[in-house]
This record gives structure tokens, sequence and C-alpha cells, in this order.
């Protein structure tokens, strides 16, 4: 893929910004100075960011060494949303996406990005021996990827870090899915199979604390649980089954008790049954809800994400790396 003038660019990195005025400087900085094959750009998405996040960026857009564009969204979408939209203004033959938080050391970008490209692979994602989150966090990020494991055709095990490097032809199908509710690695799973992961270095917060509150984590859970399976409609399916058969066995129960004469006690097993039966009814009717909400809201046109403003990146006065390097990024397009 090519730059506005021409050019071979191999690698793109798209990065959401959100509160991340005090780091995206040094990131930007410290990716200015990495010299990847084919040469390489900076896509930054400012997601609705309440703090000075977007005049911060709009400096770097204008001070940067190499090509940078900058893109406003309207407001707050969420992080996937705000990575799909720099999805699509990415134009490398690869392409990395980070958080702004300089807890994936910038000298890691240029590692994942050569097993992707001499290996072949479409996806690779990262892993961490030890990772430099909150506890909570981390325990959500474990329970996230074990319904992953259930409800995704992944393999196994393998961990979905936001820190990955995905081919263009990868870039390209999950760019074509335009509902309100992206999950990336959801599409990139319906995209391939060519996946693999490396190990990397997670480095405490550099400044603040994490965006991630308890509330955005469950709201990514469901955009994996309804958006990508129907398992949850079958395991709705399966527990009323369970309570039916078990309806059956207490209603024989009960017939055999007034056949042979016995008082049963009535209440706590009416109450029981009652409650019991009522619970899952609920639960299922909110599974129920939750997918018809979602096809209402997509059929109705919520927007993936809104973008005000577009700076495009202008062409940097440092030489950009030589064509004959991209010619050895392989890609299928």
């Amino acid at each position: 893929m090519t730059d506005m003038t021409g050019r071979p660019v191999g690698l793109s990195i798209v990065v959401p910004v959100y509160r991340g005025a005090t780091t995206v400087g040094a990131l930007v900085e410290a990716l200015s100075a990495l010299r990847p094959a084919g040469g390489i750009e900076i896509v930054l998405v400012n997601d609705g960011s309440p703090d000075n996040s977007g005049e911060v960026c709009r400096k770097l857009q204008r001070s940067a060494t190499v090509p940078l564009t900058y893109i406003e969204h309207a407001r707050n979408f969420g992080e996937h949303n705000a990575v799909m939209t720099g999805l699509r203004h990415a134009r490398g033959a690869y392409v990395i996406t980070m958080d702004d938080d300089l807890q994936n050391p910038p000298e890691e970008v240029i590692r994942l990005y050569d097993h992707a490209r001499l290996g072949g692979w479409d996806v690779v994602y990262t892993r961490y021996a030890k990772k430099e989150h909150e506890g909570w966090r981390n325990l959500g990020s474990r329970f996230a990827n074990g319904v992953a494991d259930l409800l995704l055709d992944k393999p196994k095990g393998l961990y979905l870090s936001s820190f990955r490097c995905m081919s263009a032809l990868a870039v390209r199908e999950v760019t074509k899915y335009s509902g309100p509710y992206p999950y990336v690695d959801g599409l990139l799973m319906q995209v391939t199979q060519r996946l693999d992961s490396i190990e990397v270095k997670h480095l405490p917060r550099a400044e603040g604390r994490s965006n991630y509150t308890l509330k955005r984590l469950v709201l990514l859970w469901m955009n994996l649980a309804t958006n990508f399976s129907v398992l949850p409609l079958r395991m709705a399916i399966l527990a009323g089954l369970v309570m039916g058969i078990l309806g059956l066995v207490a209603a024989a129960i009960v017939i055999f008790e007034g056949l042979s004469g016995e008082t049963p006690s009535g209440w706590a097993s009416m109450m029981t049954v009652v409650l019991l039966v009522s619970g899952v009814q609920f639960l299922i009717l909110g599974v129920l809800g939750e997918y018809v909400g979602r096809a209402f809201l997509s059929a109705n046109g919520k927007p993936q994400g809104v973008v005000r403003e577009v700076m495009p990146a202008a062409e940097p006065e440092a030489e950009a790396a030589p064509a004959a390097e991209a010619n050895r990024v392989r890609v299928v397009s």
C-alpha cells in the first residue's frame, strides 16, 4: 500500500487517544525514531477525550518528522470504535494498534512487525509474562479471554491483546463491518486463521490511571458475547429445557403426594419453584432483549463513529525509508 505521494508504506501505527495528553507526545517521539522496513506512519484517533488531547495531537501532527494523521471523533464512542476509524485511514502493508499510555514499549513495535511480516501471519497478538495492570483489571482480562475461548473460533489460550499487528488483508476485511458495536478481535477471528503471538514487555502506566472501568469491561464483554456468537441464545434454550424437565419432575412429585393422601407442605416448595422458574425466564428475556435491542439500533443506523476532523499526514522533511525495503513486504490484497 502507498501513501499520498505514491511511496510504499510498510507500517502504520494506529493509536486511540483518550485522556492521553501527558503521554501521547512521548509515544509519538519514540515511534518516530523507529526505522521499520518500508517506512512508518502514525494515525492518532482522539475519541472524544475530555482533556486537551486534541490540542496536543494537532501540535504533534504539525511538527511530526514522520507522516502523522490526526482524526477527531465528535464524541466518545469507545476504544474499538476508535480503532476501526483509525484502521480506515491507515495505509500500511501492516498495521499495529497500541494504547497511548506507554505500557507497551515502542521498541517492541519492530519485533512485532517483523514477526508478522517475515512469518506471513495475518494477525500477531502480544502476550505478557507479567501484566502491570491493577488486579481487578487482570482478572477481568482473564475472564474476557476465557469467554472468548468459548464464543470465538480462535486457538484456545490465545491472549487477545490491544497491542496487535494486522496485515492489510485483515484490515481491509475488518473495516467492511459498519455496525455500531465493533469488537476488533471478533472480526479478526472471522477473517483469518493465520494467527500467532509473541511475548513482549509490559510496563507500569507512565501517567494517571487506566481509562478502563468495570462498566467499560462489561460493555466490551457484551459486544463479544452478543455480536459474534449465538451461544448465549443456545444457553438460554438449554436453561429453559432444564427448567422444563425439573418442572415436570416437580409436578409428578406433587401429583404422587396428592394421590397418596399426604398433604404437601406447599408454601416453601411452591415459592422455590416459582422463584427459580421466574429467574430463568427473566434471564432468557434479558438475553433476547439484548439481541433485539442491538439489532434495532443497528437497523436504525446508530453510528460506529462520527469523525469531526481529519488532519491528513503531510510529507515530512525527513526522507522515508527506501522503497526497495518495502518491496520485501509480502501482502495478499
